[in-house]
C-alpha cells in the first residue's frame, strides 16, 4: 500500500496538469463565448514582434470603411463579419511607384536568425528554405479598412498566434489570392481569421473612427490576380499594380471610373431559400416493395415486298403505370420473311393499265404502296396511305 506523503503527492500533480489543461484550452467555446481581439494600430508592433519595422510610410490614408454599419457597440461585443473579396478595387491603396515596404530588409531581419526565419516559415506555411522566395512574390500595399487577421508573434523559440484588428493605412504585404500575409510594422506572418462567431474582448486603445461593427474579413480569391487595382492614397487615382511588383511598374488608369473615395462593397450574404420558391420536380425514387421489373417486348415485323397496299395496324400502347415502379420495355424488329419468285403468269398481260392496278412485270411495286415500316407513323398509317 503507497504512504501517504505519495499518495498526497500523486493527488497534487494530477490536479496541477488538469488545471494547466483548462488554462490553455482557451475556455468556453460557441456563440455565447468572447475571444480577445488585438487592436493595433498603424505604427504599433503588438506583442512579440518578429522582427523591426520594414514600413516605408505611416501615413494614413482616409479609412474606406464598408457601408451599412450598425448601431450596436461601436468597439465590442457581437459583430456581424464584413467580407470583401481580395480582387475588389479599392480594397487596397498604396503610392504610385512607392512600396510601402521594403521586402529586402525583411528578408535581411529573418536570415540573420534561423530560429526566427524557421518559425515565420511555420507560421506561413513555406519552407524555411523559400522565405525570400515567399516575400518576394508579395505585394506591397495598405490597408483601406480596419481589418481582421489571425496575426502572429515570436516567443521562446516559436509562433505564437491571435486575433488582430489592423488599422486602415496599415502597410501589408498581400498574395497573389489578395489575402494580407505580412505585416509590416513587425515581420509579422498573417493568415485569415478564425471563424469566431461569439463576441469579443477588445484588447488595446481604440483608434479614433474604430467601430467593431465595420471591420472587415479579407476573403482570398479562389484564382491567380496578376494585377490589382488599387487607389493612389496622395490623389485618390487609380493605380494598377502587378503582383509581386514593389511598385516600379505602377501604371495610371483613368479609365476606371468607380469612386476611389467610396469604400470597397462587401460581398452579400447567402440569402435564405425563398418559401414561395417551388422546389424542383424530380421523379420519387422506386419503393423498396416494387418487383423486378419483366420487359414488354413489342415485335415490328418488316412488311413483305408483295403485301397488300392496306397498312399494317399501329401497334398498341401499354397502359400508363402509376404505381411508381419502374417498367422495361424492348422492341425486336423481325426480318423480312424469304419469298419464293412467282412463276411468270401464262396469260398474257394487257398493252396498258389503268392507274391503280398491279404492274405487268413481277416484283415491280407501283407507285403510292407502302414499300418498308418507314411509309408507316409508329401510331398509326399516314393520311397518304389510308387513300390508297
Amino acid at each position: 500500500m503507497p504512504s501517504t506523503p505519495r499518495t498526497i503527492a500523486t493527488a497534487v500533480a494530477v490536479l496541477s496538469v488538469g488545471a494547466f489543461a483548462a488554462g490553455c484550452g482557451g475556455g468556453a467555446k460557441g456563440a455565447d463565448s468572447r475571444q480577445d481581439l488585438n487592436l493595433q494600430p498603424v505604427a504599433a508592433q503588438g506583442p512579440d514582434p518578429f522582427t523591426p519595422s520594414t514600413a516605408e510610410s505611416t501615413a494614413t490614408p482616409t479609412p474606406a470603411a464598408p457601408p451599412g454599419a450598425g448601431t450596436g457597440n461601436p468597439t465590442a461585443g457581437l459583430s456581424p463579419t464584413r467580407t470583401v473579396s481580395g480582387s475588389t478595387p479599392g480594397l487596397y491603396g498604396g503610392t504610385q511607384s512607392v512600396a510601402s515596404c521594403d521586402i529586402e530588409k525583411q528578408i535581411r531581419f529573418l536570415g540573420g536568425d534561423r530560429a526566427k526565419n524557421r518559425a515565420f516559415a511555420d507560421a506561413a506555411g513555406v519552407d524555411p528554405g523559400s522565405v525570400a522566395g515567399f516575400l518576394r512574390g508579395l505585394t506591397p500595399v495598405v490597408l483601406r479598412a480596419d481589418t481582421r487577421v489571425t496575426n502572429h508573434g515570436f516567443r521562446d523559440g516559436a509562433a505564437t498566434s491571435f486575433q488582430s484588428v489592423l488599422q486602415a493605412g496599415t502597410a501589408v504585404l498581400v498574395d497573389d489570392h489578395g489575402a494580407p500575409r505580412v505585416r509590416c510594422a513587425c515581420g509579422n506572418p498573417l493568415k485569415p481569421p478564425n471563424a469566431h462567431q461569439g463576441s469579443w474582448n477588445d484588447k488595446g486603445r481604440p483608434w479614433p473612427g474604430y467601430r467593431g461593427d465595420r471591420v472587415i474579413v479579407v476573403r482570398p480569391t479562389t484564382v491567380v490576380i496578376n494585377n490589382l487595382i488599387i487607389v493612389n492614397v496622395v490623389n485618390n487615382t487609380w493605380i494598377e499594380r502587378q503582383s509581386g511588383d514593389d511598385g516600379g511598374r505602377d501604371r495610371r488608369r483613368p479609365d476606371i471610373h468607380i469612386d476611389p473615395v467610396k469604400p470597397p462593397v462587401p460581398e452579400p450574404p447567402s440569402p435564405p431559400a425563398s418559401p414561395s420558391t417551388s422546389p424542383p420536380v424530380t421523379s420519387p425514387p422506386p419503393s423498396p416493395d416494387c418487383p423486378t421489373p419483366t420487359p414488354t417486348v413489342t415485335v415490328t415485323e418488316t412488311p413483305s415486298p408483295s403485301a397488300s397496299s392496306t397498312p399494317p395496324a399501329p401497334p398498341s400502347r401499354p397502359a400508363p403505370d402509376t404505381s411508381g415502379c419502374p417498367t422495361a420495355t424492348a422492341t425486336v424488329t423481325a426480318p423480312p420473311p424469304s419469298l419464293s419468285p412467282s412463276p411468270p403468269s401464262s396469260s398474257p398481260a394487257p398493252e396498258s393499265s389503268p392507274p391503280g392496278d398491279l404492274p405487268s412485270q413481277p416484283g415491280d411495286i407501283p407507285s403510292g404502296v407502302p414499300s418498308g415500316p418507314d411509309d408507316y407513323d409508329i401510331y398509326g398509317p399516314s393520311p397518304e396511305s389510308e387513300n390508297v
